[in-house]
């Protein structure tokens, strides 16, 4: 349908000179120039003329072209066949694959109202033990994911992927926002390598594209996901990288828009643009979506009105350090940063919650230790201290585990522990029950049951 004339145009915005229509925010428009379609979203609208944000470049338009509303808006394919594609931010595919039937649904429809919301999930168990044990998510869960390059999150992603689909049969969702285009081939590459690819859905908004490419993308990548929660009756995993990235595009946007920014050049709806995501993701009776979002910390600055407003909806991080990976311990992860709300008494019971307190108590202590012994060896120390010592560094050797990803790489098989044998072997050690066994037997194992250790 012809809704108006363009009147304007930057590499940013155009303006519209608009007939009587009823256009609303959100609402995709575009023009026909040299046999291309070129599309926008209204922004703004004053009177009789609106301002719409570019998909792409503006390259070849001028003014008094014929505008035209698209029916259905901003969509994205909503049926079986997302899984094993890759889209852009737009819905569109990008990796030569095709749809055997085409249904389409908007990216804004969904929004939960507060009966449909299920904050009684279950507890989502990863097999995976150092975040079962330290950070245990619970079905519906926002967590962050902190850790550079080379540390090993590609390969913890994939893990929790293979994992949650082998014990609850469901599939993840992966949205990259602003990021290399070479890690999304990385990502696309390792995954089809590891026969995963089928059970992920991948939208794609790359470092390279405009403002609006970036933003739009989690919006896609949360279609995605609620058709698989919502429709399949499935706990989602949904893998946001990165989520302050978005923040950064709709800041771009705002500023093109001469709207008046706050702290730091952020837009003035910062909050209510981050909460419009974040309460999308959530549990219903019948799935959930659980998240793992990765945030840019800029100049490391933790109080950032972005940062701070990102983080208040998690429910928990996991942090990975560079300086654990160094020591060869994977999934190299922070015990001392790594939290979740579930570690209290009436979420995981008090024996759990009271071994994470002890195993963090021991650590704390064992980094203390290391000090001493290094100047002034380890016959000084006293015998509390001495078990103190090697125990903790048993614990930190078990909290290591041979992934099913990594196989080819390991030639160690993978493996899934149960809580119930983490908690057991846990209290084990601490109990001294294997101070006779070597400590780099703990290495790469599952629980030790298993193994044939001494006992004492």
């Amino acid at each position: 349908m012809l809704v108006g004339k363009l009147i304007s145009i930057s590499n940013m915005r155009v303006e519209i000179l608009l007939n009587d229509s009823k256009l609303k925010l959100r609402d995709v428009v575009y023009v026909v120039s040299k046999e291309k379609e070129h599309c926008f979203e209204i922004s703004s609208i004053q009177g009789n003329i609106a301002t719409a944000i570019p998909f792409e470049n503006v390259i070849g338009l001028s003014r008094g072209l014929d505008v035209y509303e698209k029916e259905g808006g901003l969509s994205i394919q909503y049926n079986d066949e997302i899984l094993g594609k890759v889209f852009d931010s737009y819905g569109t595919l990008i990796d030569g694959n095709s749809f055997e039937e085409v249904k389409t649904r908007n990216v804004y429809d969904r929004s939960m109202s507060l009966e449909e919301i299920n904050i009684d999930g279950d507890i989502l168990w990863t097999g995976i033990k150092v975040i079962d044990f330290f950070a245990p998510m619970q079905k519906g869960f926002k967590m962050g994911l902190l850790g550079g390059a080379g540390v090993g999150k590609t390969v913890l992603i994939k893990e929790l992927i293979n994992n949650v689909y082998k014990g609850l049969r469901s599939n993840s969702v992966f949205v990259g926002i602003g990021e290399r285009s070479r890690e999304g081939k990385e990502l696309y590459d390792e995954m089809l390598d590891g026969d995963l690819l089928d059970k992920l859905a991948i939208t794609f908004g790359q470092m390279g594209e405009n403002s609006m490419n970036r933003s739009k993308a989690i919006f896609s990548g949360l279609t995605l996901a609620e058709y698989l929660r919502d429709e399949k009756n499935q706990d989602v995993l949904m893998f946001v990288d990165n989520i302050y990235r978005f923040v950064q595009a709709n800041a771009e946007i705002s500023a093109e828009m001469e709207r008046m920014p706050i702290d730091n050049g952020y837009p003035s709806t910062l909050l209510s643009d981050i909460a419009e995501v974040e309460e999308r993701i959530n549990s219903t009776a019948n799935g959930s979506i659980t998240s793992f979002q990765t945030v840019f910390i800029p100049a490391d600055d933790m109080n950032d009105a972005a940062v701070h407003a990102i983080t208040s909806h998690f429910d928990g991080k996991i942090v990975l350090d560079r300086k654990v990976a160094e020591k060869g311990i994977y999934p190299a992860i922070n015990v001392f940063n790594t939290t979740s709300k579930l570690i209290a008494v009436d979420k995981v019971g008090e024996r759990h919650y009271k071994l994470v307190q002890e195993v963090i108590r021991y650590m704390s202590r064992y980094q203390e230790l290391e000090e001493i012994v290094a100047v002034l060896g380890i016959e000084e120390l006293s015998k509390e201290d001495y078990d103190i010592f090697y125990r903790s560094r048993k614990l930190r050797n078990y909290f290591t585990q041979p992934m099913f990803v990594a196989e080819q790489f390991t030639n160690i098989p993978g493996k899934f522990v149960k809580i119930e044998d983490v908690l057991d072997d846990v209290e084990a050690i601490l109990a001294g029950k294997y101070d006779t066994t070597d400590e780099n037997r703990f290495m790469y194992i599952g629980n030790l049951h298993d193994y044939k250790f001494s006992r004492k």
